[in-house]
């Protein structure tokens, strides 16, 4: 119990830190290996991310805003994840079964109902929700049933406000793609993914509705046509991409992922997909700096404000990363994990903060 409670004390230390962008795209190859892909961001300072590894049987109890303890239950599955400044808790995993659930920032819309003392027992904090998921389930649809049956709240008051939340994409390896919202003080919404596509706030249905805005993008490269008596061209290729939102707003990166990652070639096996993945996602890094007016402001520890990037097979249960330290693709087969012995681990992203360069030696 004590130690549960020192670790409710960490929560609250770290529940200050935001993420303030995130993005999270699908992708499917040729053999039906469906691929979860994502970035965070958070351009304050270090989320102090780690890879964490969790076997199956492990037995976990939620804590409580009040100090108390919730939910408990025991691990059905082992999973690896990637932590967000606490090995606590997990901003993105997969499970043995390959199911993914990853958390995005869901700041000024998510809403979660008031912590009750009378139902804690069946009470889940929200920073705890990817890790519950993980551990308890192997589908999409199980997932559904389950989360209507608990209550998910905030584990951080201060000044008698709950702290932000976020909303939750989950998938599975048989192409299940979900997202869940939390608003309104408890009301839950679980949407059918079927763009494929998360980032942050607004919610995910007026995202959708936002996309009628750009029903005129297209590949096809727009004809030659006659203002009057003057002939105009395209410049050049993309020119049916005129008026896709580069900006790195919430919205903006919404419309632009969803075009890019519904218009990508079918890649044919993993190694493909994994690649295509990390190229769409390359296009989200948003450098250091880019959210300061006050240079001065910028922080000195991070390189960039997207500081880790994931890729996941759900078929073959391979989880990618690369990090803001080191672009270089790192992989963790979780085929070759025994969750029935292995310990729990926690693991550093990075054995450095420089990028590692190759030289090219010329004889």
């Amino acid at each position: 119990m004590l130690k549960k409670i020192a670790l409710l004390s960490c929560l609250i230390a770290f529940s200050k830190i935001d993420i303030d962008a995130c993005t999270g795209i699908s992708l499917k190859t040729e053999n039906n290996n469906n691929i979860q892909a994502r970035t965070i961001e958070w351009s304050k300072n270090k989320i102090n991310s780690q890879i964490i590894i969790e076997p199956r049987g492990k037995e976990y109890q939620s804590p409580m805003p009040n100090r108390t303890l919730g939910k408990k239950w025991k691990g059905k599955y082992g999973f690896v994840g990637a932590s967000v400044e606490h090995e606590s808790l997990i901003g993105e995993g997969v499970n043995e079964k390959g199911l993914n659930a990853g958390v995005f920032f869901f700041l000024n819309y998510g809403e979660l109902a008031p912590f009750n003392e009378k139902k804690v027992k069946n009470s889940l904090n929200d920073m705890d929700l990817v890790k519950w998921m993980l551990t308890s389930f192997s589908t999409v649809e199980e997932v559904k049933e389950a989360i209507k049956k608990i209550d998910v709240v905030p584990i951080i008051i201060e000044n008698g406000q709950p702290s932000p939340t976020g909303h939750w994409r989950v998938s599975d390896a048989k192409g299940g793609n979900i997202v869940i919202e939390i608003i309104n003080g408890g009301e839950l919404k679980i949407y059918d993914n079927k763009v494929g596509v998360l980032t942050n706030s607004p919610g995910f249905d007026w995202q959708l509705t936002n996309l009628n805005n750009y029903v005129n993008l297209n590949l096809n490269g727009n004809k030659p046509e006659m203002l009057g008596q003057q002939k105009i061209f395209p410049m050049g290729a993309g020119s049916g991409m005129l008026g896709l939102p580069g900006d790195v707003t919430l919205p903006s990166r919404f419309v632009r992922a969803a075009f890019y990652a519904n218009n990508t070639p079918k890649m044919v096996g993993n190694e493909e997909g994994i690649t295509q993945a990390f190229h769409i996602l390359n296009n989200f890094d948003i450098p250091i700096g880019m959210t300061y007016a006050d240079k001065n402001e910028i922080p000195k520890e991070i390189t960039s404000a997207t500081q880790w990037t994931t890729a996941i097979n759900l078929n073959e249960k391979l989880f990618y990363y690369k990090t803001m330290y080191n672009q270089d693709i790192r992989l963790i087969d979780l085929k070759k994990i025994d969750f029935g012995k292995v310990q729990s681990q926690v693991l550093t992203m990075d054995k450095s903060t420089i990028q590692p360069v190759d030289e090219i030696l010329i004889k």
